[in-house]
């Protein structure tokens, strides 16, 4: 069985299988337009007869030699060019698969269970990449060529999409797609599978219904967003939130919700909406609680002020390595910012503001796991005095209850 399916992926990734695939491609565009047929106001399951019957019928009358099994791939790959993303669409459609990147026409993988890997699915050539990513974008009203060559999208399921192309990609058309899990994971879904403790979920839902300040760091990948989703379960239903992304990716479990999303640049280089354009907004929508999906620029300054001035039980996360280096990083974007003000009134708004630090990273197998929770007690000597609560320690691959011992 092993060898039957490394001799099938070696020969889909064949050039001959390639030049088939596309030779049949041109052969139903052909054929379409001949026809006037309307794909878009076809089911599904007329879609599938069509291209199966056309297939099976070119198979035929080209005599080519292929088997019925290799018939079914090229129907099913025929099929995805005219109606799907093409090869990555067998990915998109696996819900074991969370992230799908193309580096070139030859080289794809996918992250499964936290580890990426390499998979038996190639492109044609450089073109063939690029149509895919026309057609991922053109529904969503983006483009992407040599005058904008790199492009930021969401999906109609909140997959996030990122395609960046010659002359800036140097080996070929590249694309990431980071899908949108189905359902939000639940506190019981992540005590399963070791990411945190019974003790971390039930210190972590008191601290959320008692409005505190929270801020999560991690790095790329790491699970931030996903922990945001979670903390948000625990958020009363009577409560107004808002929340501000660059590309909408939470999927927050709660009846009251506005949702806002930054708007990049038009052609002339104008008319763009920053988070921080939105975060300001935010501010007069009478929210009881704002949520950033991630600070990375200017907007940092906005959230602190959002969380000193009434707004408790704000959230958003922050790319930092560690609960210490979060500190540093919140300083280093106000900097970037514009603040002028002296360090230590700068760190007196972030204590006030930030109340608990939760830090969540990738193991290298792939497991995620919260590394660390901490509480922010205060500023000595103008130092931020932080108290660690949990700590994961690898030896023992579990999360330590640090409140006892102190």
């Amino acid at each position: 069985m092993k060898q039957d399916t490394v001799r099938s992926d070696h020969f889909r990734l064949s050039d001959q299988y390639q030049e088939l695939k596309s030779s049949l491609h041109r052969y139903l565009i052909q054929l379409i337009e001949e026809r006037d047929l309307d794909f878009d106001s076809w089911s599904a399951e007329r879609v599938d007869r069509f291209v199966t019957d056309q297939v099976r019928r070119y198979v035929v009358d080209q005599r080519l030699p292929v088997n019925a099994r290799e018939t079914e791939w090229l129907a099913r790959d025929a099929r995805d060019e005219l109606v799907g993303f093409g090869p990555l669409q067998e990915l998109v459609d696996d819900d074991s698969v969370n992230d799908i990147v193309v580096n070139g026409p030859n080289r794809v993988f996918v992250e499964r269970n936290g580890v990426l890997e390499s998979v038996a699915i190639r492109f044609a050539n450089d073109a063939h990449v690029l149509r895919v990513i026309q057609r991922i974008l053109s529904p969503l009203g983006r483009r992407v060529d040599e005058s904008t060559p790199m492009v930021d999208a969401r999906l109609a399921d909140g997959s996030r999409v990122n395609a960046i192309i010659p002359p800036i990609a140097l080996d070929g058309p590249c694309l990431s797609i980071r899908k949108f899990r189905k359902h939000a994971l639940t506190s019981e879904d992540l005590i399963q599978s070791g990411t945190v403790t019974r003790a971390v979920v039930d210190f972590l839902s008191e601290r959320v219904r008692n409005r505190i300040n929270t801020l999560i760091l991690g790095g790329t990948g790491s699970g931030k967003t996903t922990f945001l989703n979670l903390l948000s379960q625990w958020i009363p239903e009577v409560e107004r939130i808002v929340t501000v992304e660059d590309a909408a990716e939470l999927r927050l479990e709660h009846p009251h919700v506005v949702r806002l999303e930054t708007r990049p640049p038009n052609l002339e280089g104008s008319r763009a909406v920053t988070a921080r354009d939105l975060v300001r907004n935010a501010l007069r929508m009478r929210p009881d609680r704002i949520i950033v999906g991630e600070v990375r620029g200017d907007e940092v300054l906005d959230m602190l002020q959002a969380m000193n001035t009434g707004h408790d039980g704000s959230m958003t996360t922050i790319h930092a390595n560690g609960i210490d280096d979060a500190i540093h990083r919140l300083e280093m974007l106000a900097g970037f910012a514009g603040y002028s003000g002296s360090e230590v009134t700068l760190r007196g708004q972030i204590v006030s503001g930030v109340e608990l630090l939760i830090h969540v990273s990738r193991l290298p197998h792939g497991a995620r796991k919260v590394m660390a929770v901490a509480e922010v007690e205060g500023l000595r000597d103008g130092e931020v005095q932080l108290r660690h609560l949990f700590r994961f320690d690898p030896a023992a691959d579990t999360i330590l209850d640090l409140r006892e011992a102190s």
